[in-house]
């Protein structure tokens, strides 16, 4: 069965690119375009990964990443931070907040694949 992953993400170009690029790949891809929604849709679907923008609308994903982190249905799903945030001490940041990891936008198309691959096998390591 292919891994299913939530993108949490309020842009919905980015979505677009996202899903394309991981559905050629066989996952199976679930979005939400703001907090609850990522909430709601982590429940009700229990993915095996979790894509996390850091700038979202309403409760941005440092928040919601803590939020999640201290829900007990969702431990162990890894929740990676996806963001245009790249300044010096970004990532850290984003680590602080509960983020398993960090891919940096704009998103390397060709990476993308590669990068998803190792967090999954991660999962399945620990």
């Amino acid at each position: 069965m292919s891994a299913k992953i939530l993108y949490i993400e309020d842009n919905p170009g980015n979505r677009m690119l996202v899903r394309r690029i991981l559905m050629v790949e066989d996952y199976v891809v679930f979005e939400a375009e703001d907090g609850p929604q990522g909430i709601q849709m982590a429940l009700e679907h229990m993915p095996d990964l979790i894509l996390m923008d850091m700038n979202l609308p309403d409760i941005d994903g440092y928040e919601l990443t803590q939020r999640m982190r201290e829900m007990p249905e969702l431990i162990g799903i890894p929740i990676i931070a996806m963001t245009a945030n790249v300044m010096h001490g970004d990532k850290e940041k984003t680590i602080e907040a509960g983020c398993d990891g960090y891919i940096p936008k704009p998103i390397d198309v060709d990476a993308l694949p590669e990068q998803i691959e190792k967090f999954l096998a991660e999962k399945e390591n620990k």
